[in-house]
């Protein structure tokens, strides 16, 4: 009896250790857990060279979305710059290998130069992949399983733009929710304008779980987060023009809070520090400010940032600060609680991608394809630049000690080698 128990508490011991060894971190969604931008991982160099490279892989066509990872799978999008073809790529994540790629027709349309076909990220739960696109004549939402085998589409009508599509999904329980913000006026010839709702699915079934109209002005691209008061529901977090900072019931879509603050487009995405929530609008000609909104039934403007506020980058918090990175080159330290500045700084480097912090230090991929990584802390310190040797707009994600680095057309995986 005491050889039997002690074989079966080995196995158990075996089993776990495997487990914590095969089992990576999951990097769910656009920024990772629920958007933070954060990982605990402190493994990673500030400088390297290609030979530190795990893996570097070419994808087919381009785009600025960025990866997301699930049990050693790395799931990618791209697409075809001519016809907008959309490939949907499952990777491992220990040596880059294809493990499957979907292709799916599309229609070539008018973009914002600084967009592409493919700027939406995916997001993944323990049983699909989340994949968005949109033309004029279509919104897609489609779900694939972890093979690649397509579970349910979404055909969610009409999108109207002048710049194209960019926002991404998120999972939320067993609800996959998408932000389907549209332009108000007509832009083509009888098109009608278009209409802007927030809408959740069922993750198996794709089945529309709610569906929240929201007003319609401009298209805004922010990626949504969750918000869990100490008491209270969750609470889905996203903002536009017109709606300014919004909260609804994430389970049920019943509105629950705004506060109009905005005057021009947003294109980033909030986050949440404690009970303030992060947001900024403004236009490539200037004019961008952020404001730190207090949650609550009576939401309140905390403060407001209106030097050098980033207009694309989405900002990222660490410990009791957060790091404001300007498209045109700025980046500003503040604190959390009130704005008060700690320090400033030009990087000489624009901006398209947002910075995430991984053990202390601040990654961030700026147009040109270059890593710049800053110390995370009151005092300003770089670290280090890294070219990746190609144009970039997305931003890094990290799983089970790698970092994985996309330009417009490669993948880079950066981390320690087996074994080492």
């Amino acid at each position: 009896m005491q050889i039997r128990l002690t074989c079966i508490l080995l196995t158990c011991i075996v089993a776990t250790a495997f487990a914590s060894i095969t089992r990576a971190d999951p990097w769910p969604r656009f920024r990772g857990p629920n958007g933070t931008g954060q990982s605990d991982d402190a493994s990673f160099p500030t400088s390297w060279a290609e030979s530190d490279y795990l893996w570097t892989i070419e994808l087919p066509g381009k785009g600025h979305a960025s990866p997301v990872i699930w049990d050693q799978r790395v799931f990618v999008t791209s697409a075809e710059a001519d016809s907008a073809t959309q490939h949907v790529l499952c990777l491992d994540a220990s040596n880059g290998k294809t493990l499957w790629q979907r292709q799916y027709r599309s229609a070539s349309h008018h973009l914002h130069l600084r967009n592409t076909f493919a700027s939406s990220s995916p997001a993944v739960d323990a049983n699909h992949v989340y994949v968005a696109w949109a033309t004029p004549e279509h919104l897609t939402l489609k779900a694939l399983d972890h093979d690649g085998r397509e579970v349910w589409t979404n055909d969610l009508g009409p999108f109207v733009t002048q710049h194209g599509f960019g926002t991404s999904p998120i999972v939320f329980e067993d609800m996959v929710i998408l932000s389907n913000s549209q332009q108000a006026q007509q832009l083509r010839p009888k098109q009608k304008p278009g209409k802007s709702f927030m809408m959740a699915f069922d993750c198996k079934t794709g089945k529309l779980r709610w569906k929240t109209p929201r007003t319609t002005t401009r298209v805004c691209y922010g990626t949504p987060c969750i918000y869990q008061p100490d008491n209270g529901k969750a609470q889905l977090i996203c903002y536009n023009t017109a709606d300014g900072i919004f909260s609804l019931d994430a389970r049920t879509g019943t509105p629950l809070w705004n506060i109009s603050v905005f005057k021009m487009r947003n294109v980033n995405s909030p986050i949440v520090v404690n009970d303030l929530v992060f947001g900024s609008n403004g236009s490539g000609g200037g004019g961008n400010f952020l404001v730190a909104v207090r949650a609550g039934q009576t939401p309140k403007v905390a403060y407001k940032i209106t030097r050098h506020a980033p207009y694309v980058p989405t900002p990222v918090a660490y410990r009791d600060l957060v790091f404001l990175f300007y498209d045109r080159g700025f980046v500003t330290c503040i604190e959390a609680a009130d704005g008060t500045v700690v320090w400033h700084q030009r990087l000489n480097a624009a901006f398209s991608g947002s910075p995430i912090v991984a053990g202390g230090k601040i990654y961030c991929i700026n147009e040109k394809g270059t890593v710049i990584v800053l110390a995370a802390d009151r005092r300003f310190k770089e670290l280090g630049r890294n070219p990746l040797g190609e144009p970039s707009r997305a931003t890094p994600a990290v799983s089970d000690g790698r970092m994985f680095l996309r330009t417009v057309s490669h993948l880079f995986c950066l981390g320690s080698k087996p074994g080492s």
